[in-house]
C-alpha cells in the first residue's frame, strides 16, 4: 500500500509525464515476463520513449490536473503507460510488434494524443501499429509519384531512339 505522500509525488510524475510528452499508449503487460519487460524498455529507450508503471486512479487524476479529458480506469486489466514526445504511430508501433512476439503476454489496450487531446481505442491503435514505419511510407510515396515520370521518360527515349533509326535509313549513302 502506498502512503499520501507516494500517491503525491506519483501523480505529481504522472502530470510531469503528461506535460514533457506527445502521446501515450496503454499496454497490458500482466502476463509478461520480467526479461520479456526489459527487452521492452530497451527497446523503447533507443526510440525515446518511457514505459512507467502508475496506479490507474492516480493517472485518471493526473490526467484530470492537466485539463485532459481521459480515465485510464477504464481499462479493466492493469495499465502500463508508454510516454513519447514523438508522434503516437512511432511508439504504437513497436509497442504492437513487442505484443504479436508475446501473443497474449502483452496487449496495446489504446493511446492518448496529448497534442490533439484524442483517444485512439485498441482496435485503431493496433491498425496504426501494423502500419510500416514512417520512412517506409514516405519512401513509397516518392516511388508512387516518379512512376509516372520514368514512364514517360522510358517513351520518349524510345521515341528518340527511333527517330535515329530512321534519320539513318533516310539519309543517303554516299
Amino acid at each position: 500500500m502506498l502512503t499520501k505522500e507516494q500517491k503525491i509525488e506519483q501523480i505529481k510524475q504522472g502530470q510531469k509525464l503528461l506535460k514533457e510528452n506527445k502521446s501515450v499508449v496503454f499496454v497490458d503487460f500482466s502476463e509478461a515476463g520480467v526479461e520479456d519487460l526489459r527487452s521492452l524498455r530497451k527497446t523503447l529507450k533507443e526510440i525515446g520513449a518511457k514505459m512507467k508503471v502508475l496506479k490507474k486512479k492516480l493517472m485518471r487524476i493526473a490526467f484530470q490536473r492537466e485539463n485532459l479529458d481521459f480515465n485510464p480506469e477504464q481499462f479493466e486489466l492493469q495499465a502500463a503507460a508508454i510516454f513519447s514526445d514523438k508522434d503516437i504511430s512511432e511508439i504504437i508501433s513497436p509497442a504492437y510488434k513487442f505484443s504479436q512476439q508475446l501473443k497474449k503476454a502483452f496487449k496495446v489496450l489504446g493511446a492518448y494524443d496529448i497534442e490533439n487531446k484524442n483517444f485512439i481505442d485498441e482496435e485503431m491503435a493496433i491498425k496504426i501499429g501494423q502500419l510500416p514505419s514512417k520512412e517506409i511510407l514516405l519512401g513509397q510515396l516518392v516511388g508512387v509519384l516518379s512512376a509516372p515520370i520514368r514512364t514517360f521518360m522510358y517513351v520518349l527515349n524510345e521515341k528518340s531512339k527511333q527517330m535515329v533509326e530512321k534519320d539513318i535509313q533516310s539519309t543517303p549513302s554516299q
